[in-house]
């Protein structure tokens, strides 16, 4: 590696690292400002119990944050990294040296190519480990929620119900109801069999099962060639699923599949039954596709304007470069938003996945090619 390659990387870095932190730092501090009296109302747990929550809270929040603005994170580092060479008329010592400016912008695109890899990392392992974590409400105390569930399915195909739900370990159902079900063929229908009722179902880890306290089973169609004795109720004493206690929390939050790897997508789109809106969940993998595309999309839109020779011209460059790389953001963020929406009788989440990078793509090549180096 050159010595002006290191320079340029130095630079690049130490602007990534600083804009990380402001950025995340400035998301942490405004949702902190508005929820902070959330945190206080737990007076059980005193002053550093309360601050500890915080920092556990946000904790687990941060990738989050990370995914939703690293694009955003990349661009202004390269603001930050090629400002600061502009301004100190370094541009034009090194065009006098006879090397291309796109020769001095590559150690940005590479590093950026790299860094945009610990997206996919962030969002493939970290996220999904933590979802549990990140759903948690402020005022709620991790692992201590209670809440009920109203007909959330599993790869049975049953839907359970519960008056109440406590997240604390093991895991455990007061009264929960447990429709079993079967596809009926050639349709999108099914077909209720039978209840599984009990008073109360505790979650085993090592057999992945429920155990149920006084369940019974009770079957509902019968056959023609089945008896009325063929329908009194059954002595049930557990129940096996897929569901497990961290899940139930987890699929109660709307958008939860963006939590989710893309093996876990993968495997919901086995189980089409489990998911209410195939269209998020075609969506949602497109987009862990398209997501790190256009995190580097946005940066070779804004590189080649902020590589100016004129340090008057710098503030324009930098206003044309950041109007540009936020109306992809911005972009791309609708285009989530219209995924999974009907538009004239049709969803095509596959093609608003797509849209930011056929627009913008070719607005970035242009931009490259018509480059003054």
């Amino acid at each position: 590696m050159k010595v002006l390659d290191k320079y340029i990387a130095k630079n690049f870095l130490v602007g990534y690292v600083i804009v990380f932190m402001v950025l995340i730092g400035l998301c942490v501090v405004l949702d902190l400002f508005v929820n902070l009296d959330e945190f206080t109302e737990k007076e059980e747990l005193g002053p550093m119990g309360v601050i500890k929550d915080i920092f556990t809270y946000y904790g687990v929040q941060i990738p989050i944050y990370f995914r939703n603005f690293a694009g955003m994170i990349t661009v202004i580092a390269a603001v930050f990294s090629l400002g600061k060479m502009i301004h100190k008329n370094e541009f034009v010592a090194v065009m006098a040296s006879g090397v291309s400016l796109k020769r001095v912008i590559a150690p940005v695109v590479v590093l950026s190519i790299l860094l945009t890899s610990l997206l996919v990392i962030n969002q493939e392992m970290v996220i999904p480990r933590l979802a549990n974590r990140i759903i948690r409400a402020h005022d709620a105390v991790q692992g201590g929620e209670s809440f009920n569930v109203w007909f959330m399915s599993d790869s049975n195909g049953s839907l359970v119900c519960t008056q109440k739900f406590d997240a604390a370990p093991p895991g455990t159902m007061y009264s929960p109801t447990i429709m079993i079900r079967e596809p009926i063929p050639d349709s999108v229908e099914w077909k209720v069999l039978g209840k599984i009722f009990a008073s109360k179902a505790v979650y085993d880890p090592q057999l992945k099962r429920w155990d149920l306290t006084d369940g019974v089973y009770t079957k509902i169609n019968r056959d023609e060639s089945e008896s009325e004795f063929d329908l009194k109720p059954l002595e049930v004493k557990f129940y096996e699923s897929d569901l497990t206690p961290t899940d139930v929390p987890l699929r109660r939050q709307e958008g939860y599949k963006g939590l989710l790897s893309s093996a876990q997508l993968a495997a919901l789109d086995k189980h089409r039954f489990r998911v209410k809106d195939l269209a998020d969940l075609y969506s949602q993998k497109n987009f862990r596709i398209t997501d790190p595309i256009i995190s580097i999309i946005m940066l070779l839109v804004a590189l080649p304007v902020l590589v100016c020779r004129d340090p008057k011209a710098m503030k324009s460059a930098i206003m044309i470069s950041f109007a540009a790389t936020t109306g992809c953001f911005v972009m791309t963020q609708l285009c989530k938003m219209m995924a999974s929406e009907v538009i004239f009788n049709q969803v095509r989440p596959e093609l608003w996945a797509w849209a930011p990078v056929i627009i913008f793509f070719p607005i970035a090549v242009f931009e490259l090619d018509s480059m003054k180096t």
